[in-house]
């Protein structure tokens, strides 16, 4: 049978179990916190406990750990985690090679004073540290299949099992977003990513709608043509929604789904190009959580819309200096045809306003290289319009190991996203994520809103923690996620 070219989409995420006895002959890892080293630790390893120090112990019947959780917070047990699941699978590699039987379980003990929630992101950086997208012509390597949690003596098996369970969902939306991200450009098409929406969606409760380009015409969505019309692959809107009997709230979710961005006539440096397939992170987040949400089945209706065009320069391409009308009638005066994310967001952030009048809006975007400057790789910006939500989103994240930074909503840029010949400016003068933020504003209608800016923690340069590659890390579909259910209670 001839293999695929690219990985399957959703990736084979590693099995976790909770258990309250070991199994017999699967190796065991011992997790400790720093300082508390076992005595059977050899000293020349000079293991210290510290987060994400693994090592592999000298010794008769089967391999055996020793992973350190550092001060045990929950960001030390993801990493250690992620860390652990890396050297089991190296070693069944290593196993593998030689002719040995690699391993396929392997179990883990933590410290007696680990609560529900620390193995819950021990499962979640497993998981994730265990994730791996890779286009070869070799066979993948044996890898580990299945990590076994041991719970304390006499501690409610269920209760762990239930929280590891929601961890694992939730690690499974990263993943997913980052497969998305990560798969390249001359494959993921706008109608690409429309119908892995519409296979991924195998939720009960989940439904998609695709819409065309011949449809967007029909209703004038002139900033997604805009954006797509330099491109021989025409946009998409993808549609998801999540609709429980009996919820009384209504969360709009909108990313944005660019999959492959030049910057158009406006063109990027040939540098840094190839990146620009992880473009569309935002789209994935959002198409991602909405698995997960349907999978955990909050009480809360949920609607998701990514506008997917890719941005391309041909004798069709927008220009700087035209003006665009957006679905519902206002228009934009096009500066820079690199900022494309907040056309196609204009859209549809009026389109879902008017079609579903939710209670709250969230849009996630890879959207400007500002907030890279502001907070690094590792920090998404948060913008919103009420204080209440904003410290919902903070504390979704902080729940799920993703962080967030609030930035203000500077009254004193507003005016200038006024336009000369136009309703608005697509680049208002000032600070770049700030007015970028202030232009989306503009289509939000009042509703309580917020704006997730992941253009720095949305691409890995390296591994760190529970990312394992440079690539797509998949961030904010857990955010998205946290908030939804959280909602919902």
């Amino acid at each position: 049978m001839a293999r695929s070219p690219l990985p399957s989409v959703p990736s084979r995420l590693i099995d976790v179990e909770v258990a309250d006895r070991a199994k017999r002959k699967a190796p065991e890892a011992l997790v400790v916190t720093e300082g508390a080293v076992p005595d059977e630790v050899p000293v020349e390893l000079a293991f210290t406990g510290k987060q994400g120090d693994v090592q592999l112990l000298p010794g008769a019947g089967g391999p055996r750990w020793v992973v350190g959780v550092g001060k045990g917070d929950r960001r030390h047990f993801r990493a250690a985690g992620a860390a652990f699941v890396r050297a089991a699978h190296t070693y069944a590699d290593v196993e593998a090679d030689s002719g040995g039987r690699p391993p396929l379980t392997v179990q883990v003990r933590l410290p007696e004073s680990a609560h529900a929630g620390d193995h819950a992101a021990f499962a979640t950086g497993a998981v994730l540290g265990g994730y791996r997208y890779r286009v070869t012509e070799s066979d993948e390597p044996i890898r580990v299949r299945t990590l076994r949690l041991l719970v304390p003596d006499g501690a409610a098996v269920d209760e762990y099992a239930s929280e590891v369970e929601k961890a694992c969902e939730l690690a499974s939306a990263t993943a997913l977003a980052r497969d998305v991200a990560n798969t390249p450009s001359n494959v993921k098409s706008p109608d690409w990513l429309a119908r892995t929406a519409e296979r991924v969606a195998d939720v009960p409760g989940l439904s998609v709608t695709v819409r065309d380009e011949t449809w967007l015409e029909k209703r004038r969505f002139g900033g997604i043509l805009a954006v797509g019309g330099g491109s021989a692959n025409p946009p998409r809107l993808v549609e998801l929604s999540y609709r429980p009997r009996g919820a009384t709230a209504h969360v709009l979710l909108v990313g944005k789904g660019i999959t492959f961005d030049t910057g158009g006539l406006s063109l990027k440096p040939a540098a840094g190009m190839h990146l620009m397939r992880t473009d569309m992170s935002g789209g994935g987040a959002v198409i991602a959580a909405m698995r997960s949400i349907a999978a955990l089945k909050p009480g809360v209706r949920v609607t998701g819309l990514v506008p997917a065009a890719e941005n391309h320069v041909s004798g069709s391409s927008y220009r700087p200096g035209d003006v665009v009308r957006h679905y519902g009638g206002r228009t934009t005066q096009v500066e820079n045809t690199d900022a494309e994310g907040r056309m196609v967001l204009a859209d549809a952030l009026a389109y879902g306003i008017e079609t579903h009048r939710p209670d709250v809006v969230i849009d996630v975007a890879t959207l400007t290289g500002a907030m890279k400057v502001a907070l690094g790789l590792r920090t998404g910006g948060l913008f919103a319009t009420e204080d209440t939500l904003a410290e919902r989103l903070r504390a979704a994240g902080d729940e799920v190991g993703e962080q967030w930074w609030r930035m203000p909503l500077s009254e004193e840029h507003a005016e200038a996203v006024r336009a000369d010949i136009a309703d608005v400016r697509q680049c208002p003068p000032g600070p770049g994520g700030i007015t970028a933020a202030l232009f989306l504003r503009e289509f939000t209608d009042g509703l309580p809103w917020a704006h997730l800016d992941i253009a720095g923690p949305a691409r890995a340069e390296g591994a760190y923690d529970e990312v394992v590659a440079a690539g797509g890390t998949g961030f904010g579909a857990r955010t998205l996620v946290e908030f939804v259910t959280s909602y919902g209670r």
